[in-house]
Parts: C-alpha cells; sequence; structure tokens
C-alpha cells in the first residue's frame, strides 16, 4: 500500500510532467522544432518523476543534453549521416557523459537526432541548450513551490553540481 505522503508526491510529479509537456508544446508550435524530434518528453519523465535520481540532477540534465549533442555534431561533421554513424555517435556520447559525470539516459537520443537529420550547430543552442535550462529551471520552480507543499517532500535539486 502507498502512503499518503508517497501518493501525493507521485501526484504532485505527474502534474509537472503533464504541465512541463503542455508547455513545451506550446513553446514548440510553429517552430522547427517540434517536441517529439527532440528527447525532452523523457527527460520530463526522469527529472520529475524521479527528482532524488542522480540522472535527474541539474549537472546530468543540461550537461547531458550539451555533451550527447555535442558529440552527435562533432561525428556528424567529420563522418556524414547515416546509421552507422549514427550508432557510433550514441556510443560514443554515452562514453563522453560518463566521463564528464553528466549521464542523462534521455539525451542518449539526441546524437541519433544529430546525425540521421545530419542538424547544424545551432541545434546545440535552440533547442537543446535553451530547452535543458527551460526544463531545469521549471522543474526547480515545480519541485520547490507546489511539489514540496503537496508532498512535504524536499527541494530539487538534490546538488546543483
Amino acid at each position: 500500500m502507498i502512503e499518503r505522503a508517497q501518493a501525493l508526491a507521485i501526484l504532485a510529479g505527474a502534474a509537472g510532467g503533464a504541465v512541463a509537456i503542455a508547455i513545451m508544446e506550446l513553446l514548440s508550435v510553429g517552430t522547427e522544432f517540434p517536441l517529439m524530434a527532440i528527447p525532452f518528453a523523457t527527460s520530463i519523465v526522469l527529472v520529475m518523476g524521479s527528482p532524488e535520481a542522480e540522472p535527474a540532477q541539474p549537472r546530468a540534465l543540461v550537461g547531458g543534453h550539451l555533451i550527447a549533442t555535442l558529440v552527435g555534431l562533432v561525428v556528424v561533421q567529420l563522418l556524414g549521416p547515416g546509421h552507422w554513424t549514427a550508432a557510433l555517435a550514441v556510443g560514443l556520447a554515452i562514453v563522453a557523459m560518463h566521463l564528464t559525470r553528466t549521464f542523462h539516459p534521455p539525451a542518449g537520443i539526441d546524437p541519433l537526432v544529430v546525425v540521421i537529420n545530419n542538424m547544424s550547430w545551432s541545434f546545440l543552442l535552440a533547442p537543446v541548450a535553451i530547452g535543458a535550462l527551460l526544463l531545469a529551471g521549471f522543474a526547480f520552480a515545480w519541485h520547490n513551490m507546489v511539489s514540496r507543499n503537496a508532498a512535504g517532500g524536499g527541494s530539487w535539486p538534490m546538488r546543483w553540481w
């Protein structure tokens, strides 16, 4: 049986996830980068549903997306777009995220998107950097205002760096 506080924390996280997705969908309307083309939906699930997890912390959230995208951009510039180069880029991104202590599993799709679609360097800024920073800001506000009050839980993040 789930305790009342745990049930409230789950509901607060689910509500935050729904609100975050709605906001991101509104922001992506009419842009070149629809939400489904980038992995923020899975990042939202992680950050809102398991805010205490190491991959849900700001260093991993923002850093993981930036590092993985950067790896994809370097690979596509050196080897060109293609299925095998995309696979290589994902593997290299996993290594790079571990080495930089920015492991964020949802960011693993970033190099795939970059290489398969032959994205330009501007993709690193918009939507990736801006989206990751907006998500971190939203998670901070939600977990520290709404979720904490609804569930009596702690603050987010557990650590910034």
